[in-house]
């Protein structure tokens, strides 16, 4: 069902995404991107798994153009990210 598909991340950097990252890793997808505003765990993300099928982006759930780039081309989607706390929608 995954095999040769591009699957998308929000708050990849986090628990569950990190998560949800571990379980796809061995699989035979063809991308897996990471989406979240966090550089410092997407860096750390990037060396300890050192993989070529991951690719990372960074942004806001908020913010509709960062995440439509993020979004071309995508088969699958685990939303894994969060709002902030008294965040206005």
């Amino acid at each position: 069902m995954f095999r040769d598909k591009t699957l998308l991340i929000t708050g990849g950097t986090g628990t569950f995404g990190n998560a949800v990252l571990q379980a796809f890793l061995d699989t035979g997808i063809k991308e897996i991107r990471i989406f979240s505003r966090d550089e410092k765990k997407q860096d750390d993300t990037r060396k300890e798994h050192a993989d070529s099928k991951l690719k990372f982006y960074i942004g806001n759930v908020r913010d509709s153009s960062s995440l439509r780039d993020a979004m071309t081309g995508v088969d699958f989607m685990f939303h894994a990210a969060s709002f902030e706390a008294g965040a206005v929608l």
